[in-house]
């Protein structure tokens, strides 16, 4: 088995949402992230190559990378922790991909911005990369039959009510 398929056979393991007890998918997540960091140190060779333009470096990540780590994510709760670890790991690809840049005011080297590299790659954060998948699955099941079980579970009515006023402590 070469490294490509056993890549693929790791990631295809991953295809179900794990949630603990306290119902959160931190774990999930973190597998998610070692995968798509995975993906993206496989072709470091491409990456580091000074001949391949940072578009088509871009390109690549965005397809390959972006796609490991977005897998699924239309039933992922996005909590500040997760899109925390989300902007973190994006922006941590972004400037190995984009490089140091030579600032002539202070003559050295410095780190881009999270401003500058949205900026410059002109692509919307991954947070609202998967907001826009959450609504297109809600699309999806608003427009199914009014019999299909993901359009039911869609607008179900559970019968029960909160209880008014701030929730009470239950330890």
């Amino acid at each position: 088995m070469n490294r490509l398929e056993y890549q693929h056979a790791e990631l295809a393991t991953a295809d179900i949402i794990i949630l603990n007890e306290d119902n959160n998918n931190q774990t999930d997540l973190q597998e998610r992230i070692k995968n798509a960091n995975n993906t993206y140190f496989m072709p470091q060779k491409f990456f580091k190559n000074k001949n391949i333009s940072k578009k088509l470096k871009l390109k690549l990540k965005n397809t390959v990378t972006g796609e490991t780590l977005t897998y699924a994510s239309e039933t992922w709760p996005l909590t500040k922790r997760v899109r925390k670890q989300l902007n973190i790991f994006e922006s941590k690809v972004h400037r190995r991909i984009l490089g140091p840049v030579y600032d002539n005011e202070k003559e050295k080297w410095r780190t881009l911005t999270n401003k500058e590299i949205y900026a410059s790659i002109q692509k919307p954060p991954i947070k609202e990369t998967i907001r826009l998948n959450r609504l297109r699955l809600f699309r999806h099941a608003h427009r199914m039959e009014e019999n299909r079980i993901p359009k039911r579970v869609l607008y179900m009515n559970l019968g029960t009510t909160r209880l008014r006023g701030r929730p009470r402590n239950r330890w």
